[in-house]
């Protein structure tokens, strides 16, 4: 059976060091991001504000 190592990323757009799976960035569809960075992007894209992303977030990690 295969093993999957973790492998630690650093967020270009925030600095994060993450190993979870990378977003890809809604503004080229290129760069990748770390997850709470690309819920980021997606609520902005739906006109969410900042104050209610980040209370999304915070709930978001209260389940891991």
């Amino acid at each position: 059976m295969k093993e999957f190592t973790k492998k630690e990323r650093t967020c270009p757009k925030c600095g994060k060091v993450y190993t979870e799976h990378p977003a890809l960035s809604r503004t080229d569809n290129t760069t990748q991001i770390c997850p709470d960075c690309g819920t980021r992007e997606a609520l902005e894209s739906l006109g969410v504000s900042e104050a209610e992303q980040d209370k999304i977030i915070n709930i978001m990690h209260k389940g891991r």
